[in-house]
């Protein structure tokens, strides 16, 4: 597929930006400077990276409780990212929302989410509105092998392709519901495979390889913009960290595991792509960690400077 350097460059800084973001939160939360759970997507930057690549300003994206690389990949303000990380009052959602709850309606980035299986409905409800609307606009449903299990992926998929509308079902199959193996919550090795029951295509590609994200991406959601309904897009990564917080293997993951796929680092066979095509040497690459770091300084700086919300602030923009 033809994709000019420069979009392959901008690929790769929000691969590293990605990655920056999630260790330096991991660092903070160990440090007790950071509230509440924190779920890395420190790993998985090709997905995200690689679907949104695809996407436009006004198309919408769901998320899930692992939620910050979807939103940097989406051209998230890191400053806000992590003031809602810090609860002060000037993130994304004041404060309120934390980690798991960031969104920004601007960039159609419709919210992380707590709840596992909680983004398909609204994703169908999204994409309602874009047929609605008629130009062209598509939604993303970003889940996991877990949220695969949940009643509320199957509602959503049987409406979204009975009504053919343009919303692309991206399961991230990082090989574990937080710390369950997928052979022990499904029998099925493809998650792809349930999109046939859907009649909708069913598309397995390598998570950690950007590119065949990208790809598999660009077709599914060109297919969506045309009119001719939903994909579930199956992409194959991995989670370098334990389901919360920074440790990498826990009891219910080895050591070796952990390290095979650490071999396979998806910014690493990025970089070596772009290396082999002369696109980024040595010293590209060290001007674009050192911009994102720079980035990350600043955005951290903006947060712990910021104020923390007035207990005047409890009860405003809260519903039940």
């Amino acid at each position: 597929m033809d994709v000019s350097p420069e979009k392959l460059l901008d690929m790769y800084e929000r691969m590293v930006t990605i990655r920056e973001f999630e260790e330096a939160g991991g660092r903070l939360s160990q440090q007790g400077r950071i509230p509440g759970a924190l779920h890395l997507y420190v790993g998985e930057e090709a997905v995200a990276t690689g679907v949104c690549a695809n996407l436009n300003d006004d198309d919408y994206i769901t998320s899930t409780h692992r939620g910050h690389g979807h939103l940097v990949a989406k051209g998230g303000d890191l400053r806000l990212m992590y003031a809602e990380l810090f609860g002060k009052a000037t993130g994304y959602c004041k404060g309120k929302g934390g980690s798991m709850h960031i969104a920004d309606l601007d960039l159609g980035m419709l919210g992380a989410n707590g709840i596992v299986g909680g983004g398909p409905p609204i994703a169908v409800g999204a994409a309602f509105t874009a047929k609605a609307r008629g130009k062209g606009q598509v939604a993303v449903c970003f889940f996991g092998d877990g949220a695969s299990n949940e009643g509320t992926l199957h509602e959503a998929a049987n409406m979204a392709s009975l009504f053919r509308l343009p919303v692309i079902f991206c399961c991230e199959n990082n090989l574990y519901g937080e710390y369950t193996p997928q052979a022990r919550h499904q029998t099925i090795v493809d998650v792809a495979d349930r999109a046939g029951s859907y009649n909708m295509p069913g598309v397995v590609v390598d998570g950690m390889d950007v590119m065949a994200v990208y790809e598999g991406a660009h077709e599914a959601i060109a297919r969506a913009r045309r009119g001719d309904g939903p994909t579930l897009l199956e992409c194959k990564t991995y989670r370098f960290y334990d389901h919360v917080g920074v440790n990498a293997t826990a009891t219910y993951r080895t050591d070796d595991e952990v390290s095979r796929w650490r071999q396979r680092d998806p910014i690493g066979i990025f970089q070596a792509h772009l290396q082999q095509r002369g696109l980024l040497s040595a010293a590209g690459d060290e001007e674009i960690r050192g911009r994102v770091r720079a980035r990350i300084e600043e955005a951290l700086r903006f947060a712990e400077e910021s104020p923390l919300p007035t207990p005047d602030d409890l009860l405003v923009d809260v519903y039940s």
